[in-house]
């Protein structure tokens, strides 16, 4: 087919289009083409705006071809003369909004319809104007930079944009400057960056702390007829260390009493410091004067100021007056602007007041040593004290009665002296801490006390006695110098060198052939037996005196007593059976006799009591002389026990077990002289006589089908015999018969020398 042309003047320049067919195909594949169109944005023009023309190699002119456009905007933003080919936009265009329309194009047959060209595609672009402006990220920026910084350093950096297109021509190419701000500040041109232009004698905070910097965003390069955006940039300086604190004046007068306390504030220094947070804390020192030992200088953490304060005691008529050199510097130095002259000094002047003060002792406390023995009267010590004043006032002097309650010492009131009220015992009490109060004469409101301490030296005035209460036990047969038992000894003294103590018998008595002692040399001895046997029948308890006797000056002795009981021991000397009281710890009745003689003791007054009430009821006269009455009869419970066998005549158990005696009510209405055997034994081991008279009383009161309350009723009981029944031979069928006393020795240990003697065969004698 060759090869056809096809123009179009959408901007001026033509677009030449080669199609190339193969000879041996009759339909031609593509017989038109082009690429792009180029649009101008932001149209002014009332008409339509002309993009180009679109032109087939099938149209021949005759009419008979249509041009047909799709894609982004077709039909609205851009519209195509359908006989011709022309293409035009609609509207007017914006780049920032869209950049470029994509479109289809083909021809058709106007009459059948038919595609006489496939669907080409192809772009239109829109040309930028600049019609933006720089725009700035923030309206308002800050920033901050230390006082006193170089020229050129940098504050921060500011950034704008433009929304024109950077790839056509210099619509988006920017360029910063500064518009107000002048001298201080600078901007660079192409970064936006932002740095101080003064030198640091300029940059002071002190004169000027905040700026405000204006800042110009320009496209076109700059050039005129560009556009422009600004932004704000508040800039702060921030405080260094470059100005040394001053004090407000040179010279600081102050009065303290001479009685203020060690800490106590005598006043405040102020000084200043232009400088801020951190920067202006301030540190004040004593460098010099006659009030360095004195006083003390510290810093108010919250005022910053200089707090001066007392450190040791004051006094007027010492030294009335003081005076100190003082230095002020900053806590955080600054070395750079050390050569400004970072310290200040002052002096400060401090007067003392003189106030009338109480007297002082010449001692902190005292100390006193005197002998237990000491006679009244005698002075222990003295104490003394004067008026610090000028115009020292007499002391009078006196004791404390709280720290002395019992009156023991006393104190001259003109002299101080200590004496005694009272003899003392060191064993009692061995300290005595009493208060001496001096008081001025014409002031008695000024006092004051010292404290003095008593101790007591020992005498040896006591004794040395057993270190308890011995009691120990020999074996009938035993041998002679067996130790028995171990004594030791104490004292109440307390000797420097230590208690040394000999034991010996006494001198007089029997002691010394049943016994004997062995003085060990460590304030302990042995007692010995004196014989081999000893007879429990013949001496059941020994009283062994012994006396102790200690080394002091004058010598003291005692006699302690040591009771051994003679008991019946086994082969190897352990004790089987002794007296009844050898079995007692300590002399004098058993708790159980003691609860026996109070029981007795109480039923003996229930008895006088009702034998008294009787004898009254007696003397009355009755109150119903009715025979009906049942009060006028009168029930006799006498009853009398049959002696030591008797045990079924009366019920003694119930008397003795009042828990066994309800138990046992039953058994008396059928038989009263049958009782069980095992309830007596357990109502005699554990009763409570009291007990059961004061239940059987409350029993009859409260019963209405008792006797009438003129009656009387006896609860009276008699012994039972004893478990070993009778030993006289009145019951035995014969003296001279043989009998087998074998049962004698299961009688317990208290029947083995009978059971020896009479059970016994006739060979054993």
């Amino acid at each position: 087919h060759g090869t056809d042309h096809l123009t179009h003047t959408a901007d001026g320049e033509g677009i030449e289009a080669a199609i190339r067919g193969e000879k041996l195909l009759k339909r031609v594949r593509r017989g038109w083409m082009w690429n792009q169109f180029f649009l101008q944005e932001e149209y002014t023009g009332s008409d339509y705006q002309y993009i180009g023309k679109l032109q087939s190699d099938q149209d021949h002119g005759d009419g008979s071809v249509k041009y047909v456009l799709s894609g982004e905007g077709a039909g609205t933003i851009f519209v195509i003369d359908e006989n011709n080919g022309d293409l035009h936009a609609t509207r007017r265009l914006d780049r920032e909004e869209k950049a470029f329309y994509i479109l289809k194009a083909t021809v058709v047959n106007k009459w059948t319809g038919q595609k006489l060209e496939p669907e080409t595609e192809f772009i239109i672009k829109l040309h930028d104007i600049n019609d933006n402006e720089p725009k700035f990220s923030k309206e308002v920026y800050t920033a901050s930079v230390p006082e006193r910084s170089d020229i050129g350093t940098s504050v921060t950096q500011v950034t704008a944009t433009d929304a024109d297109d950077r790839m056509y021509g210099n619509s988006a190419k920017l360029v910063y400057s500064i518009s107000q701000g002048h001298p201080y500040f600078s901007v660079e041109p192409n970064t936006g960056v932002i740095r101080t232009a003064l030198g640091p004698g300029d940059m002071d905070r002190e004169q000027r702390e905040h700026y405000q910097v204006v800042i110009e965003a320009k496209d076109m390069g700059g050039q005129r007829g560009g556009l422009t955006g600004s932004t704000v940039v508040k800039i702060t300086l921030t405080d260094v260390n470059d100005n040394p604190p001053r004090f407000t004046q040179s010279i600081y007068q102050f009065r303290v009493p001479e009685s203020s306390k060690s800490g106590s504030i005598v006043g405040r220094i102020q000084a200043t410091d232009k400088d801020i947070g951190k920067n202006s804390e301030m540190d004040f020192t004593i460098i010099s004067g006659d009030g360095m030992e004195m006083f003390d200088i510290s810093t108010d953490k919250e005022t910053q100021e200089g707090l001066i304060t007392v450190r040791k005691p004051l006094d007027y008529e010492k030294k009335p007056s003081y005076t100190i050199e003082l230095q002020v510097q900053n806590t955080q130095e600054y070395v750079r602007f050390m050569s400004s002259g970072p310290k200040d000094m002052a002096t400060v002047r401090l007067a003392v007041d003189d106030v009338d003060e109480p007297p002082v002792f010449e001692k902190a406390s005292y100390l006193y040593e005197v002998k237990e023995d000491v006679a009244v009267g005698t002075v222990v010590g003295s104490v003394s004290a004067m008026d610090p004043d000028r115009a020292r006032s007499i002391v009078n002097y006196s004791i404390d009665r709280r720290t002395d309650r019992g009156h023991l010492f006393n104190v001259y009131p003109m002299n101080g002296s200590v004496f005694l009220l009272k003899s003392l015992d060191r064993e009692t009490t061995a300290w005595h801490n009493i208060s001496i109060v001096a008081t001025e004469l014409n002031n008695p409101r000024q006092s004051s006390s010292v404290s003095v301490y008593i101790r007591l030296l020992d005498i040896n005035d006591n004794a040395p006695m057993f270190a308890t209460v011995y009691e120990t036990f020999v074996c009938e047969k035993t041998k002679v110098g067996q130790r028995i038992q171990i004594v030791s000894a104490v004292d109440a003294d307390e000797p420097s060198s230590g208690h040394k103590f000999s034991f010996s018998l006494a001198p007089k008595g029997t002691h010394h052939r049943n016994f004997s002692i062995r003085d060990n040399g460590d304030n302990t001895a042995g007692i010995l037996t004196g014989q081999a046997t000893y007879s429990r029948l013949h001496k059941s308890v020994y009283l062994v005196p012994v006396v102790i006797t200690d080394d002091g000056y004058p010598m003291q002795s005692s006699t302690g007593t040591l009771t051994v009981r003679v008991c019946t021991c086994d082969h190897e000397g352990n004790m089987e059976l002794c007296n009844p009281e050898a079995l007692s710890s300590s002399p004098g009745l058993s708790t159980g006799a003691l609860i026996a003689i109070l029981l007795c003791v109480i039923i003996l007054l229930l008895v006088v009591v009702l034998v008294t009430a009787l004898k009254h009821q007696r003397k009355q006269e009755p109150l119903i002389i009715s025979k009906e009455d049942v009060r006028d009869n009168v029930v006799s419970y006498n009853d009398e026990g049959g002696g030591e066998e008797d045990t079924q005549a009366f019920d003694i158990g119930a008397l003795r077990h009042p828990a066994a005696a309800a138990a046992l009510d039953e058994g008396a209405k059928q038989r009263r002289d049958i009782i069980p055997t095992d309830t007596l034994m357990a109502a005699r081991d554990n009763g409570d006589v009291c007990e059961f008279i004061n239940q059987r009383v409350m029993e009859n009161d409260c019963n209405p089908t008792a006797p009438p309350y003129d009656s009387l009723a006896t609860y009276a009981y008699e012994g039972a015999g004893s478990v070993a029944e009778s030993l006289s031979s009145l019951g035995s069928a014969s003296s001279e018969a043989e009998q087998d006393y074998n049962y004698l020795s299961d009688w317990g240990p208290r029947f083995r020398k009978l059971a020896e003697l009479y059970g016994a065969e006739d060979s054993d004698f």
